[in-house]
């Protein structure tokens, strides 16, 4: 008997074809789906492995049995005429048929269907930047402030989706129409405005505005007495509110977050606004600006727990960018001692929770301590983007990153155009092996900040796990030549080569400008290099001078190709970390052969 045809007659190819099709249609929708549900990727990686493993067996099922008029029967118990078996191969084919589509369908949709852009819902607004009305850019600060109120006020409704203000706020003097601007932050409607500060009264004029077709739902004037703001603010929440038929209750464990102090002061208001502004705009001056004006809000009025929140923040974002040693150890002081007395002053005030979860993460290197703050922060305030996103980096640094790319999705939402959050997305991805969908990430998130640093350097990590020396190499030349990001770039780049002089020649002018600076880089290329020893000297070079980059061991995809090495699990020990995580290494071929001995460390300066 020939085999080949026999395995046609009884249908065994035709079931080799539906059972591989339908595989691969159920590992597509469990990638896309389990995700949203917290589900970690090992569930998938079981998923995969049954259907493997069940593919013999299922083939064995096709050999001796059919599918009869009668039901299934074996194929000796009751040979079915050749009429009945020809009727269960046509119907097989029509099987065939119908899952194929829907792998095509999937395809089609994976391929083609907009991703950048979120979509839009009926209760869905964004809060663009008041202008001032009488064009005074000097107290800009003040017109910002009522924007960002309002933002903050029409979060409280968990009907409404509301954009936060890093990507209303990019629409500033945009000239941009409200169908494009709607589009991109993937709203229905706008809220714009004008203030007008002058002789002891305030004017606004606001408009809901349509983005589908830029027509005005309503206008409202407002007209009153400075001292009278926050009542006015409060009565244009409730009148957009309204329009939109959403209730401003906050619910399930959440707190009302409010901008105001509730003393009504509104000299301290003033001086709160000020540091708001100056702390949007991230430099160390526009920092220390800030920190001033949060100081005086706070001795305006001590009780303005906000002020004292702010402040803290403002202490570790200045200490993590710009700060080192004894000065760093100072500012961190100064914000533990301000976000205890913003908790003691207000126990349900979100920013204070979150103050103090960057302060344990940052300062103090307490990463459950961190997640638990970033958790009573985001339940506090669940529709603040910054306590999603902030929440998603805490897992992942505990090796969760299933649960990482949820919460940085839900972040995301409604904060669609803030670079960083596709950036941590991104690389959470590539830690997963899910290359298209990080490259995908990255790839937005440099279109959202052309001048990005970090962002062009982890495309050139994905490419580098995809194998793709030409691909690796076009990612480089688009690294920019500042704050050491192309040496760390090209040290990465050119340990895959053809050359290796050229990668110890990289990896050497790394060690002697960085290797204070960059210590945990320095471990990722000699992970690259496959030189273990060196991976764990320079790990723990790294935690000797507090390499922030330690918080992202559990999901660089170089480092993890040691994970299960003894070392590995001691080093997460020392620096309490889990044990265990949810990525694994990434298996890149390390170069062959390197022809001279590098240097365990230089005496250059970081650039």
């Amino acid at each position: 008997m020939n085999l080949f045809n026999e395995l046609r007659r009884r249908n065994v190819f035709r079931a080799m074809t539906f059972y591989a099709a339908l595989s691969w249609l159920l590992v597509q929708v469990a990638t896309e789906v389990l995700p949203y549900f917290g589900i970690g990727v090992h569930v998938l990686r079981w998923l995969v492995i049954a259907l493997v493993a069940g593919f013999i067996p299922a083939m064995v099922f096709a050999w001796f049995f059919e599918w009869t008029p009668h039901g299934i029967k074996r194929e000796t118990e009751d040979v079915p005429h050749e009429a009945f078996r020809l009727e269960a191969g046509r119907k097989l084919d029509f099987w065939i048929i119908g899952v194929l589509s829907l792998c095509l369908v999937a395809l089609l949709v994976d391929t083609f269907a907009p991703r950048s852009e979120p979509a839009s819902s009926d209760k869905s607004i964004a809060v663009l930047p008041f202008d001032r009305g009488d064009g005074n850019t000097g107290e800009a600060y003040f017109s910002d402030g009522l924007s960002e109120d309002l933002i903050t006020a029409l979060s409280q409704s968990g009907q409404l989706k509301v954009i936060s203000r890093n990507s209303s706020f990019r629409f500033r003097d945009s000239k941009e129409d409200s169908s494009s601007i709607g589009r991109q932050l993937g709203v229905a409607y706008l809220l714009e405005g004008s203030v007008r500060l002058a002789g002891g009264q305030v004017r606004i004029i606001v408009d809901l505005i349509s983005a589908a077709d830029g027509g005005t739902i309503w206008s409202r004037r407002y007209e009153r007495p400075y001292r009278d703001l926050f009542a006015l603010q409060d009565d244009i929440t409730r009148a957009v509110a309204s329009e939109l038929n959403a209730e401003l209750v906050a619910g399930n464990g959440a707190s009302v977050q409010s901008d105001h102090p509730r003393s009504g002061n509104l000299e301290a208001y003033n001086a709160y606004l000020q540091g708001k502004f100056y702390h949007a705009r991230r430099s160390e001056a526009d920092y220390r600006r800030a920190i001033g004006y949060y100081a005086d809000a706070a001795r305006i009025d001590p009780g303005y727990a906000l002020a004292h929140a702010a402040l803290a923040y403002a202490q570790i974002d200045l200490a993590g960018y710009y700060l080192s040693g004894d000065a760093a150890l100072r500012a961190y002081a100064n914000a533990r001692l301000e976000s205890a007395t913003a908790l003691r002053l207000d126990p349900e005030l979100a920013l204070a929770y979150g103050a103090r979860g960057r302060l344990l993460q940052t300062a103090d290197w307490d990463w459950a301590g961190s997640e638990q703050a970033f958790r009573q922060q985001m339940q506090l305030a669940p529709n603040d983007s910054t306590a999603r996103s902030d929440l998603g980096n805490a897992r992942a640094t505990m090796g969760q990153l299933s649960e990482a790319i949820a919460l940085t999705r839900q972040s995301i939402e409604t904060d669609p155009l803030r670079s960083e959050g596709y950036a941590a997305l991104a690389a959470y991805q590539s830690a997963l092996g899910q290359l298209d969908a990080a490259e995908h990430s990255i790839r937005r998130a440099i279109e959202l900040q052309p001048s990005a640093g970090y962002e062009r350097v982890q495309l050139v990590i994905i490419q580098l796990q995809r194998g793709n020396a030409q691909a690796t190499q076009a990612a480089l030349q688009q690294v920019h030549d500042e704050g050491g990001w192309l040496e760390i770039a090209r040290a990465f780049a050119t340990q895959n080569g053809s050359d290796p002089a050229v990668a110890d020649s990289a990896l050497q002018a790394l060690i002697d400008t960085q290797s204070d600076i960059s210590a945990f880089q320095i471990a990722e290329v000699y992970a690259l290099r496959n030189q273990p020893d060196k991976v764990f000297e320079w790990l723990n070079r790294a935690l000797d001078i507090r390499d922030p980059g330690l918080a992202r061991l559990w999901f660089d995809p170089f480092i993890l190709r040691y994970k299960h090495d003894p070392r590995f699990v001691a080093f997460c020990r020392k620096l309490g970390l889990p044990v265990t995580g949810e990525a694994g290494g990434v298996a890149i071929a390390p170069m062959q052969a390197h022809s001279t001995p590098l240097a365990a460390a230089g005496t250059g300066k970081p650039r």
